[in-house]
């Protein structure tokens, strides 16, 4: 019982170990050299006069922050 219990253990920490590298993995360009990666950029949300989302071409629209 023990045994199981620290093989569990032990599987669980080799796990966790893998994926924190994999999580901040930089970026690479077209020849797999690592490169700067590029600002992560949120799309820009409009609402009309009344307070509604809307598409920002439509008229009246204003983008907000």
């Amino acid at each position: 019982m023990i045994g199981k219990m620290s093989m569990v253990a032990a599987l669980a920490v080799a796990i966790g170990g893998l994926s924190a590298p994999l999580a901040a993995a930089p970026c690479k360009d077209a020849k797999g050299k690592f490169v700067k990666c590029p600002p992560v950029t949120t799309p820009v949300r409009c609402k009309d006069a009344k307070g509604k989302f809307t598409k920002c071409s439509a008229p009246g629209a204003v983008p907000i922050k």
